[in-house]
């Protein structure tokens, strides 16, 4: 039996195994789908057992997106632009770091039905998934501008790319889609702790997927703004690390939609 595993750090909210062993289940694949808790000690190790065949793939999750890239032999070229890996497998005893999130991103916002070509988007954030997210507006043709809590993280996001613009944390600026991919929303009880009020019927978008609804969720539907949160980015980069190991077009559908919102 095939074994897959996603590591983070926290992991308990990862949806990632139940959706993989659905999937396995449904296209009759002999194979698990495990979540690990790991710190930065433990990143070799797992990617020894990758190496020997003890496991066959691997999903990063936040923190360890940049971090596992010394790890691995060669990037694809996704991987390489933004500098963050999701995906992982062995090809030709060499062990590829990929990326999967900027093409889910991509396909989350043909979901949705929002073109952001010369549009402003306000990124909160400048860890983990924020590379993906400005490699794919960029492809669009949008105008960004992030916005973290430590302006020298955000800062070091214009050695890859240039063109964005760093502003300081709280600063007011009107937006045509304001996305929340800092962590503040993966515990229930979090709070954004920033004024948003002046951007009003516009978007929010959440790359945080299995809460209902986040503080910053709540925040942009109070001032009359369309909300959406990171399920279908979530579902769709998934697809394609399942494409990537089992060489299989998975289709999304409302059966899969339905199963994740009900876990």
């Amino acid at each position: 039996m095939k074994k897959y595993v996603v590591i983070g750090n926290p992991i308990g909210h990862s949806l990632s195994p139940k959706l993989h062993n659905f999937w396995f289940k449904k296209n009759r694949i002999n194979a698990v789908y495990e979540k690990k808790l790991m710190d930065l000690n433990n990143l070799p190790e797992i990617l020894k057992d990758l190496r020997i065949g003890k496991i066959t793939g691997i999903n990063v999750t936040v923190p360890f997106k940049k971090d596992i890239i010394k790890h691995v032999d060669e990037l694809t070229q996704v991987a390489k632009t933004t500098q963050s890996i999701n995906t992982i497998y062995k090809k030709s005893d060499k062990i590829i770091g990929d990326n999967t999130d900027a093409g889910g991103f991509e396909s989350a916002l043909n979901y949705i039905n929002f073109d952001a070509k010369n549009k402003t988007i306000l990124i909160l954030g400048a860890g983990g998934v924020v590379p993906s997210l400005i490699f794919t507006l960029n492809k669009i043709g949008a105008h960004i501008i992030v916005m973290n809590r430590t302006l020298e993280k955000a800062k070091q996001l214009k050695e890859n790319f240039q063109n964005i613009k760093i502003i300081e944390w709280g600063e007011k600026i009107n937006a045509d889609m304001v996305i929340n991919a800092t962590s503040i929303g993966l515990n229930e009880e979090d709070k954004l702790n920033i004024d948003l009020s002046n951007i009003k019927n516009k978007f929010f978008y959440d790359v945080i997927y299995n809460a209902n609804k986040t503080d910053f969720l709540r925040i942009g539907e109070e001032h009359g703004n369309k909300i959406e949160n990171g399920m279908m980015m979530f579902l769709y980069q998934a697809q394609l690390s399942f494409k990537i190991w089992h060489d299989i077009n998975l289709k999304i559908d409302s059966e899969v939609i339905s199963f994740l919102k009900n876990v």
